[in-house]
């Protein structure tokens, strides 16, 4: 079964940080090694098509713009209605590709967010690590934010600013030659002489959308730690109200509503703090993001009026000119009116990649100061040589320590221990070393393969699963025969329960302390692990519960048993060798 929370303290850790380009780099390496890998090849292979194709379109249009505002100037009824024709079939094609190009869209974010999805819950479980990451510090606070909301954000994000990215990038490229040749004659006449400008409109496009992203660069910088600020808030107010919930009967019986809500309340002022900076940094890129874009409507017939008003542009040549000028600044002014999402796209990848990193180097990250060492064996025994267990995480202050008295230790399949300890010492601290979560200390901890040992926690974990799959995980109920469930169920004093076995309920809130006691039990009955590591599971029992299950665990001849705890009922019925763990201070 799982353990319970065990780091009272944690650390950061300097190697777990990355720069902008190592986050695209990590977050790249989860798409590309992702099973969705090829689908989202293909479905970006489709998008570009469609989105070269609607540009071309696009162009199409805009060239429309002269021969239908010239029959205009002409009154020209004939082709007027011919140019309203050539607009039907233009502008229903582009129709129909912006509709497959939504649907392109979504199904791209659906595909990213799957891969990302299933990529950082692979990554979280691998063995060890997430228990391993709680004692570093703020990276391992709220995962299920990280694994949850960051991702989908990333996900749907990235997908949205890229695709837009890509689309400015055609868009522009594909008109600021429409409009670099429509302008290329133009001319302004300067103190009498008529001065032409090569690409007159396309500098002025260039111009007018620089000084909007300046702009919006120096208005809008305090985005993107805003944003990372949020998302952190956020997590903490959501992890407060989980837990709240969670613990309502025990809140209610102390009469610490008045507190949780005072707790909670902090939680949310925080948030609240953090969204009215956004806010104001919104508002002020407001003033440059709607300026400019106001401002976009007469700013390229102002632009042109002058050429216009000489003589030298017709007034379909003049609409043509404004239509590839609107063109090229949507295009330039991709990233202006994207600040605001791009910082929050930062953001959220800072967190996401920072965060998968972390996971990746916890099989090989350097520790901060002692560290046991775990080495392994493939039949055992467990041996403990000059095993020392830091109570601070970090292991950088050795000063007060705690050790076994009788080491070195070998554990033979069949032996029988108890751990105690002196008082001030934290024996669940030994219980996590042992099984590779607590590694601040010093000496050699020697473990055979994981799948012959077994750590039950004092509090463990029960899956939202049936009660069948709760006895017998982390296996497949398959492996076992119905007998087999039913010999352990009846042996641990579960026997009441074996008509309701299949059913799939919230176990973890059905059970009282004992009950879940007596499944944890059970539990070693069928998997029969060599080596069983015990934490102090019996403390706080009722009596016969207690016997029941020491004869139970009496009865497991093939397993050595370490009962890392105190009790007299263990000690009767096991008759186990006693070790002591010593409070050591320099």
């Amino acid at each position: 079964m799982a353990q319970g929370n065990l780091s009272t303290e944690t650390i950061g850790h300097p190697s777990f940080d990355l720069d902008f380009k190592s986050q695209l780099k990590m977050m790249g390496n989860a798409f590309w090694t992702s099973r969705v890998r090829g689908r989202l090849i293909a479905l970006m292979a489709a998008l570009l098509t469609i989105i070269l194709v609607t540009a071309y379109g696009q162009v199409k249009l805009n060239e429309w713009n002269a021969p239908f505002y010239n029959a205009l100037e002409r009154r020209d009824l004939n082709a007027f209605l011919h140019q309203l024709e050539v607009f039907a079939v233009i502008a229903g094609s582009l129709l129909l590709l912006n509709v497959f190009q939504t649907w392109l869209n979504q199904m791209t974010a659906l595909n990213m967010r799957e891969g990302l999805a299933k990529d950082m819950v692979d990554q979280w479980f691998k063995p060890g690590r997430a228990a391993r990451l709680s004692g570093f510090g703020a990276i391992a606070i709220n995962p299920d934010q990280r694994l949850h909301d960051d991702v989908r954000n990333l996900a749907e994000s990235s997908t949205a600013l890229a695709i837009g990215l890509v689309n400015a990038t055609i868009l522009l490229v594909s008109f600021i030659g429409v409009l670099w040749s429509l302008s290329a004659g133009f001319a302004v006449q300067i103190s009498g002489k008529m001065v032409e400008i090569p690409g007159y409109m396309v500098w002025a496009a260039l111009i007018y959308a620089g000084s909007a992203s300046l702009l919006s660069n120096l208005v809008g910088y305090r985005l993107v730690p805003l944003n990372a600020e949020r998302y952190s808030k956020e997590a903490e107010l959501r992890f407060s109200l989980m837990r709240a919930s969670e613990n309502l009967t025990a809140i209610t019986l102390a009469r610490g509503e008045k507190n949780e809500r005072h707790r909670i309340g902090e939680d949310i002022n925080a948030v609240l703090g953090v969204i009215r900076g956004l806010a104001m940094a919104l508002t002020h890129l407001t003033w440059v993001s709607s300026g400019y874009g106001w401002l976009a409507i007469v700013a390229p017939i102002l632009i042109a009026a002058p050429v216009y008003f000489s003589g030298n542009l017709t007034f379909g040549g003049l609409m043509m000119a404004v239509g590839a000028f609107n063109q090229v600044n949507v295009a330039l002014r991709w990233y202006i009116d994207n600040f605001g999402p791009i910082a929050a796209w930062k953001a959220t990848l800072q967190r996401v990649s920072v965060f998968r990193n972390a996971l990746i180097q916890m099989d090989s990250v350097e520790r901060h100061g002692n560290a046991i060492e775990i080495e392994k064996t493939s039949d055992g025994p467990v041996l403990l040589t000059s095993v020392e267990i830091c109570p601070e995480a970090g292991g950088q202050d050795m000063s007060r320590i705690f050790r076994l008295r009788e080491a070195p230790v070998e554990i033979h399949v069949g032996d029988r221990l108890m751990v105690n300890g002196d008082q001030g010492v934290n024996r669940r601290l030994f219980f996590a070393a042992l099984a590779g979560l607590w590694p601040w200390g010093r000496g050699t901890i020697t473990m055979p393969p994981r799948e012959e040992t077994l750590f039950i926690a004092q509090h463990g974990y029960l899956p939202a699963a049936p009660l069948r799959e709760i006895l017998c995980y982390p296996r497949s109920p398959q492996k076992f025969k119905e007998q087999d469930f039913l010999d352990a169920m009846q042996k641990c004093g579960l026997g009441h329960i074996i008509p309701r076995m299949d059913d799939n309920i919230r176990w973890d809130k059905k059970f009282d302390s004992d009950e879940q006691a007596c499944v944890r039990v059970a539990n070693a009955l069928l998997l029969k692990p060599r080596w069983l590591f015990i934490d102090d599971l019996l403390e706080g029992l009722e009596t016969e519960t207690v016997d029941t299950l020491s004869a139970v665990l009496a009865g497991m001849t093939d397993s050595a048993i370490v009962y890392i705890g105190r009790s007299e009922t263990i000690l009767q019925v096991l008759s186990p060798r006693v070790l002591h763990l010593d409070l050591i201070k320099a």
